[in-house]
């Protein structure tokens, strides 16, 4: 190490595990990363994602100024000009055609950032727009739509207690590759296996011989999209059978009579044909989760992003719940966040409620205050009051991420009159912005996990000031999108504490709290000082300045029981069998029957990746991290393929090519192709991914196949039809 070497802790803003990092620096530049061994949630475990930090901190395709659309061209402006333009723009429009006439995109990477976790609902809140969307809706909102239904709030998402459980089923998740979503959890792989070996059991339920099926002691080859059918004929057993007993849930109930009554006709043998599992398995893998000890069932997005991914997402719970797993060590609990907001006395609450308002074209429900991704396109190009004119992107990439992105890059090419991106690269999406503005690389940002600490399998805290120092002419992520806010407000020119002050003033009227404490917050920035106040009303009452004494974090200890204070609904009860999951019902009873006459697509994850933001780090390419599509190798000899070929994918959407990789880690009548890839667009400046495209494989659907209940995409189990290439 030279004589100007220093290293620096950071948790790691790349994926949800939020592993703990401890950075090399050379001067300003970040040399090298490792996992920080003293870091009280992640003990030293790192990603190659996160040892690759250095080189995404780096890239020299990433923005260093902001850019200004001139004669249509993109050009190199001073922020004051960008922010100036953004004040003539769009309070403008919106003032002539309507609060309506805005639209705004939050991409995936706002919960892996600081700012992410503070602004957009001020930006929101000061735009008055009810056309959101964000990338929930090719994720996990079934997941938030199921506990609002169940308990009132859609942000009490139970996670699985891993390192106490003694048996855990997982369904259409890969934790081994994506290191865990939405169960916040470093070392997913071996946390895994430490529960074997302790002698706990694995389930895993994929269409895909994952490397975390590999580690199962039993891989259940479902058919894709059936999970739904699955989940309800597990839960027909346990009640048939006797199996369950909720234990101190039971007083909590509501609904449960008729819960029961309608699982009757999901039996094993009636689903057996639609999911292609013997009706024997169906039952053994119930009778072995409801005998285990300790228990629970956790689904992710291959059973989210399917037609029936709302039913889905509210069985696992279910059957969590009537196991009399949810709620107690080793089950699924409800994490405690420092920055939650303390704990009430129970009681009813609000509840939660679906469709109070629908979009504007084809009256698509709004679930959680957003409308579905699917539907962007559509709100652009229909003429008529309401249609969106002006749309603000938020660390994201719709183009690449959302349904038929051809139609939606020809939307915002031809029908929007102004865009604003808040990205640090020009891609799929952002070149098509009049103002782009880049916020500075990790290194130089604060780091606070806000959603994903309200996921965290073990409950801690850790925060990270900035490694190095903003470089000249950068400016916080904080700042921008502070500024941001004003700009669209009416508050163009203040400063940007101007947003800070007004958002603690507010805190602190909703908390009761006195004014005066407003004065005792301590921190350098307007963000830490947020930061500091919701750690003080916090549940823990902890401070900013505590964090910055326990730079490797501070363990809040394991999950704990948290029922009823954490319920919302408006009975204060969990309620079991909400109307609009009895009404959706008959949906998955008329499925039974249905058998794909083809092929089907699922998608994959890659370890050295996320989603559509991380191909342009030379590192991280190549491998296993490739744009191939996964078939069987009897498929693949009834078409006539063979390895490396080029092989045509066809939907409803359009079509794309790929190379075919044959191989058994897929399961007949299934096809796989990765998401996130597509880089082939002209008047984007990421040269990594540029050079190794790959195909959209969001381009083969046409946005209107939808689970009813969320909005969400249906990404899985989408038939297409499969033949040699050009």
């Amino acid at each position: 190490m030279s004589h100007d070497s220093r290293t620096a802790l950071r948790v790691c803003p790349l994926c949800e595990a939020t592993c703990g990092l401890t950075l090399t620096l050379e001067g300003t530049t970040v040399a090298g990363a490792r996992g920080d061994r003293e870091d009280v949630f992640s003990r030293g475990f790192v990603c190659p994602k996160g040892a690759s930090f250095g080189g995404l901190d780096t890239d020299p395709d990433r923005l260093r100024t902001p850019l200004v659309r001139s004669g249509g061209v993109l050009r190199e402006a001073a922020w004051s000009e960008a922010f100036d333009t953004i004040a003539r723009r769009i309070p403008a429009l919106a003032e002539e055609h309507g609060k309506q006439a805005v639209g705004v995109f939050l991409g995936n990477p706002n919960v892996h950032t600081m700012a992410g976790g503070l602004y957009p609902p001020l930006l929101l809140s000061a735009l008055g727009t009810r056309n959101v969307f964000t990338a929930s809706t090719l994720d996990q909102m079934p997941k938030h739509v199921s506990s609002g239904l169940l308990f009132g709030d859609a942000h009490a998402i139970p996670v699985p207690d891993l390192d106490r459980t003694a048996h855990l089923l997982l369904i259409g998740a890969n934790p081994l590759e994506s290191n865990g979503s939405l169960c916040t959890a470093p070392d997913f792989p071996g946390r895994l296996k430490a529960l074997r070996r302790r002698g706990g059991t694995l389930t895993v339920i994929d269409p895909r011989r994952t490397r975390t099926a590999r580690l199962a002691d039993r891989h259940a080859a479902i058919r894709p999209g059936t999970d739904a059918l699955l989940l309800a004929a597990l839960t027909q057993v346990v009640v048939e059978e006797k199996l369950g007993d909720p234990g101190a849930l039971t007083g909590h109930l509501d609904g449960y009579g008729e819960l029961t009554s309608a699982m009757a006709d999901f039996t094993p043998e009636a689903v057996s044909a639609a999911c292609d599992l013997d009706a024997d398995t169906i039952r053994e893998i119930a009778r072995e989760l409801a005998a285990a000890p300790a228990a629970a069932v956790y689904g992710r997005i291959g059973s989210c992003t399917v037609e029936h991914g709302t039913l889905a997402s509210w069985l696992v719970d279910v059957l969590n719940i009537l196991t009399g797993n949810l709620d107690r060590p080793g089950g699924a609990l409800f994490p405690l966040s420092a920055t939650a907001r303390a704990p009430r006395p129970a009681g009813p609450g609000k509840g939660f409620a679906l469709g109070r308002w629908r979009s504007r074209v084809s009256g698509h429900p709004e679930a959680k205050g957003e409308l579905p991704v699917a539907a962007l396109a559509e709100e652009i190009e229909t003429p008529g009051e309401g249609r969106i004119r002006a749309l603000i992107v938020i660390a994201g990439n719709p183009v690449l991420s959302a349904p038929d992105g051809n139609r939606l890059d020809r939307a915002l090419a031809d029908g929007l009159d102004f865009m604003v991106s808040v990205d640090p690269y020009l891609n799929e999406t952002s070149r098509h912005a009049d103002v782009v503005l880049p916020p500075p690389p990790p290194s130089q940002s604060a780091h606070f996990d806000f959603a994903l600490n309200s996921l965290a399998v073990r409950n801690q805290v850790r925060y990270s000031r900035p490694a190095v120092p903003l470089e000249d002419g950068r400016m916080d992520e904080s700042e921008i999108l502070a500024r941001l806010i004003l700009a669209v407000g009416g508050g163009h020119g203040a400063p940007a504490r101007t947003v800070d002050d007004l958002a603690i003033g507010a805190a602190l009227e909703r908390a009761g709290a006195p004014g005066a404490l407003a004065e005792e917050l301590t921190g350098r920035t307007g963000a830490e000082r947020r930061l500091d106040l919701m750690l003080r009303l916090g549940p823990y009452g902890l401070t900013l300045e505590q964090l910055l004494a326990h730079p490797h974090g501070i363990d809040l200890g394991p999950l704990e029981p948290r029922l009823p204070q954490v319920l919302r609904t408006r009975s204060g009860r969990i309620e079991l069998f909400p109307e609009p999951i009895a009404a959706d019902l008959p949906r998955l009873r008329a499925s039974l029957g249905a058998r794909p006459a083809g092929l089907v697509l699922v998608g994959r994850r890659h370890l050295r990746s996320n989603n559509s933001w991380m191909h342009n780090v030379a590192s991280l390419r190549g491998g296993t991290n490739v744009c191939t599509l996964q078939i069987h190798p009897a498929d693949a000899a009834r078409i006539g393929l063979a390895e490396g070929d080029t092989v045509r994918i066809t939907a409803a959407g359009g079509e794309v090519e790929a190379p075919a990789e044959i191989t058994d880690a897929v399961r007949t009548g299934v096809v796989s192709l990765p998401h996130g890839w597509g880089h082939s667009r002209p008047g984007t400046r990421m040269s990594v991914a540029g050079a190794e495209p790959g195909v959209n494989v969001n381009q083969l659907l046409d946005g209107t196949l939808l689970d009813p209940l969320s909005g969400t995409a249906v990404l899985n189990a989408v038939p297409v039809s499969v033949t040699p290439g050009r």
